[in-house]
């Protein structure tokens, strides 16, 4: 069972664990948490982006009125997705785009929710609403081109935005990043009317008899919907009046990669293997492999462990002890063992599941100000600097993108480097 899962009841037994939160910038002045008396709320930073572009980012509703909730049924899907994308002025203050809306950053932070489950932050300790990204809200599209595109998945529960940092990156490197919430399957969803939509999943989790493997199943199949559905839509979009200027044009749907952490990562592979407009795909430690229906033994693997993949990907590991190397992981190593196209496996030591999410530098932070035990930091994101932690995991994925969706190959991922020796490399 993995940590994540024992934190919410085994919520996320065979194939995820808990995210963690990029970088290791220094955390300013605390603020009174409302409602707390004198008691004062803990505030972090997320570390700045890498690339030579300023980022812009909006979101935006997509109602899918071909499929029922799979969730709730009897309405339609509909799902958040945030763009993030290179423009051409920098945010600064209070431009910057806030990393959690209101509804959601409250929902995240309160006691019993999936996020304050799996990560066991002290519940209302932390500002989560006053944390701000890099990004410039509605800010106009760099012109000069089309670009990648990359979506974004996170992990069995957590929100689209607990990969943030990496996304970023990825933006002021020249990418069109699209960040996917799997609605009823996140922690919690914001949507434009006010509707927040919280998670079912420990619910679900909680009834007798439970078919774990089936469960589990079913959260891997709607992420794939999802995610297919979101790039029917990407075509429409060109020509859609919500998106600021130039950003439709800048879409290179002939250059779609995909990149997820946990189930996010699960998801990124099997939609690979479903469907052909995916042409590359990045696993963040996400296992691909369910239990039986007592959710504790049993190995049955999804079709794209069992077929393999003909296209590229790359696995990242980590050290919790549900992963590493891909001869330990049944899912991996079937995949491995079944694939034609280019792959490789690298892990990165000292690390655990959160350590390639946003916890592993907002985590250290919030623990420098009591609202994380140092037991539980550890637990989360392990002992690697967050620093290394968040420059191997961006140059890795960087590099696997530039290689594969612009034929630019700074040889990283040719075997073991020297610039990052915490990086176990294997082909």
């Amino acid at each position: 069972m993995s940590r994540r899962g024992r934190a919410v009841a085994a919520l996320l037994l065979a194939m995820a664990t808990a995210t963690a939160t990029l970088g290791v910038v220094g955390a300013p002045g605390a603020v009174a948490a409302p409602g707390r008396g004198t008691e004062r709320q803990a505030r972090a930073w997320l570390p700045q982006p890498t690339g030579p572009y300023p980022v812009g980012t909006t979101s935006l509703q997509l109602t899918d009125d071909r499929r029922d909730d799979p969730w709730k049924p009897g309405q339609h899907r509909k799902l958040m997705i945030s763009f993030w994308y290179p423009t051409t002025r920098p945010a600064t203050g209070d431009d910057r785009a806030p990393y959690m809306v209101p509804a959601a950053a409250d929902h995240f932070g309160s006691a019993g929710s999936v996020g304050q489950s799996d990560y066991v932050f002290e519940p209302g300790r932390t500002d989560w609403a006053g944390i701000r990204t890099h990004a410039r809200t509605d800010a106009p599209a760099l012109t000069g081109g089309e670009r990648p595109v990359v979506l974004y998945s996170a992990g069995f529960g957590d929100p689209r935005t607990w990969g943030t940092g990496l996304v970023e990156d990825l933006a002021s490197r020249g990418y069109t990043v699209v960040t996917v919430d799997h609605t009823y399957d996140a922690s919690e969803v914001a949507f434009p009317d006010g509707d927040l939509a919280t998670s079912v999943l420990p619910a679900l989790w909680a009834q007798p008899g439970l078919d774990a493997g089936a469960l589990l199943r079913k959260m891997l199949q709607s992420r794939v919907d999802d995610t297919r559905f979101v790039l029917d839509q990407l075509a429409g979009l060109r020509h859609d009046k919500r998106l600021p200027a130039g950003l439709a044009a800048s879409l290179d749907l002939d250059r779609i990669g995909m990149v997820g952490h946990s189930g996010g990562g699960s998801t990124a592979l099997q939609t690979m293997h479903d469907d052909p407009r995916l042409k590359v795909g990045v696993n963040l430690d996400g296992q691909l492999h369910f239990p039986g229906p007592d959710g504790r033994t049993g190995v049955f693997l999804p079709s794209v462990a069992e077929d393999g993949l003909t296209r590229p990907f790359l696995l990242m590991g980590t050290q919790d002890p549900e992963s590493g190397s891909y001869h330990r992981q049944p899912g991996w190593d079937a995949l491995w063992q079944h694939s034609t196209g280019w792959h490789a496996d690298v892990t990165l030591t000292d690390s655990r599941h959160g350590s390639y999410t946003d916890a592993q530098s907002l985590l250290p932070q919030l623990a420098r100000q009591g609202a994380i035990s140092a037991e539980q930091l550890t637990d989360d994101v392990g002992d690697i600097r967050p620093d290394r932690a968040v420059s191997a995991t961006r140059s890795y994925v960087a590099s696997f993108f530039d290689r594969w969706l612009r034929g630019h190959d700074d040889h990283l991922l040719d075997g073991p480097s020297p610039s990052f020796p915490e990086m176990v490399y294997e082909r």
